[in-house]
């Protein structure tokens, strides 16, 4: 997935080898992508990354939605 349109996410070199990551922590965006994929709600997501607020993971999904979308 393309996150870098995504304000959300950054990438910098030599934190989680370079992988696009949601800012200000060291989770993978990709994670939030997988959850959203297999239908996990904002709870269950939040259940295993606590540090997210409700508003980001919403953004995220959101966003990836809308990747899936004009990919389609």
């Amino acid at each position: 997935m393309d996150w870098s349109r995504c304000d959300l996410v950054e990438v910098i070199p030599g934190k989680v080898s370079g992988r696009p990551v949601i800012k200000g922590t060291r989770i993978l965006a990709d994670a939030i992508e997988q959850y959203s994929a297999r239908g996990a709600t904002v709870e269950e997501i939040r259940e295993d990354f606590p540090s997210l607020s409700e508003e980001a993971i919403l953004r995220m999904v959101e966003y990836v939605k809308a990747q899936e979308a004009s990919a389609a």
